[in-house]
């Protein structure tokens, strides 16, 4: 029996937050994109639990149309950066007569890493094993061709499903003999121990050497880097070692609020982190104009992303206030929670502090924030997880709700141009939106 199955609100019907203010009734797709877009899948949040998120996702599959499935599924990949949700997007999909058409070409896509081949087929008998759609074989074969020996030496790990379980399931059909011969080794279990930092600090060796071995040969991806700055620490590593790795990280796939996260329990090199984020945006188009940053630090928001993470919304909302404050031409920041508090102009890290110690983290009267703010702009833009207690009105001029969390209902929309989840492809969307609306 399937978990938590949702019966959908009819669109007569009133409907709010969490906090008791009036929330939107918005279409099957507006619900599924709020869902989804900052979903760590599982994870319970300040106000639901993991459960409760993921079988709404799974009963608004049904309700929105394939191809806008199939796109969100891809965005969610792709532009936010979240691993799991789109894999339960196609998951449910492939349940579905009218969606199942386009399952083989959006799980092909959207995995990305060759541990997301058994994961998939761990989400797709988590209510017991049953047998694989045609279309899923398809998806599955064709995701198995991206990778080389060492992608799947890496993620070749015991579990439920494990990497030749979904070779053998899928049917998949090596693209050339050096393919053929490396699936060979991963059927008989022969493949060659991968050179990973995880493989390197488990062999027994010195753990100091063994870090500074891997900073100097280059080893360590960006996410592996700042997950690890505590350990370099800890181990007593050769700072100009990790000094000259965060000078050379390569951000593009980073998101703005990993860093903010990273500096928390690494503030000796938080000058070299700050570096690193804003080298992915030096060259990045100003937003025209004046505008106004509203930052919510309600208590909600100090909830952690997902159960064994140390990065909280909070974290996600500063990292992207970091961003737009440097994008944008002109900008006034604020905080509100039980009040609307105007925020130093401060850059980075500073402003990171600023924003977190502006106010106690209480309620989140977002109307009442909005009704006294008193400064003129251009765009308003709110990041938050739209919770709030009292009802909240409509922006004097351009406004976006940027909503951080999965929660059912919301504030964000009618006036509101509305935006799910925390990357930095939230700027690129509000400047494609206003391109298209000045043509």
């Amino acid at each position: 029996m399937r978990l938590n199955i949702l019966k959908l609100a009819h669109l007569g019907t009133a409907v709010h937050t969490h906090e008791g203010a009036p929330a939107r009734n918005i279409s099957a797709e507006l619900q599924l994109r709020r869902a989804v877009m900052a979903c760590m899948l599982w994870e319970d949040q300040f106000y639901e639990d993991g459960v409760e998120i993921a079988g709404r996702i799974s009963a608004l599959v049904a309700k929105v149309a394939p191809g806008q499935v199939a796109a969100m599924a891809v965005e969610a990949r792709e532009r936010m950066k979240l691993r799991h949700v789109p894999l339960l997007l196609v998951r449910e999909m492939a349940r579905l007569k009218t969606h199942r058409h386009l399952v083989a070409e959006t799980l092909a896509r959207v995995v990305q890493r060759a541990d997301e081949l058994a994961e998939f087929l761990a989400i797709y008998w988590k209510d017991g094993k049953q047998p694989v759609s045609a279309q899923v074989k398809k998806g599955l074969a064709a995701a198995f061709t991206k990778f080389d020996a060492y992608a799947l030496a890496k993620y070749n790990r015991d579990g439920q499903v494990k990497l030749r379980d979904v070779l053998f399931l899928s049917h998949a059909k090596p693209v050339d003999t050096a393919q053929a011969e490396l699936w060979k080794q991963l059927v008989s279990d022969a493949l060659p121990v991968p050179d990973t930092w995880e493989v390197r600090l488990s062999s027994g060796s010195d753990k100091r050497e063994s870090w500074e071995s891997l900073l100097r040969e280059r080893k360590l991806g960006a996410m592996a880097l700042l997950r690890n700055l505590r350990n370099f620490a800890q181990c007593d590593v050769d700072e100009q070692l990790v000094l000259a790795a965060l000078r050379e990280v390569r951000t593009e796939r980073v998101l703005p609020f990993r860093y903010v996260a990273a500096a928390r329990y690494a503030p000796q090199w938080e000058q070299e982190l700050e570096n690193a984020m804003f080298r992915c945006i030096a060259s990045q188009e100003k937003l025209d104009g004046k505008t106004v940053l509203l930052v919510d630090v309600s208590g909600s928001m100090d909830a952690s992303l997902s159960r064994n993470s140390e990065m909280r919304r909070v974290d996600a909302a500063s990292g992207l206030a970091v961003l737009l404050r440097e994008i944008c031409e002109k900008v006034s920041v604020y905080t509100f929670s039980d009040d609307l508090v105007a925020v130093p102009a401060r850059h980075g890290f500073a402003l990171r502090d600023a924003i977190s110690t502006s106010q106690k983290h209480n309620g989140t009267r977002l109307g009442h924030a909005l009704s006294a703010l008193r400064e003129p702009y251009d765009r308003i833009v709110v990041i938050t997880d739209e919770q709030s207690h009292d009802a909240v009105p409509g922006p004097r001029g351009a406004g976006y709700m940027v909503n951080v969390a999965s929660y059912k209902n919301g504030v964000g929309y009618g006036k509101w141009t509305h935006i799910d989840g925390w990357s930095e492809a939230v700027v690129d969307y509000i400047r494609s939106f206003e391109q298209t609306e000045t043509k």
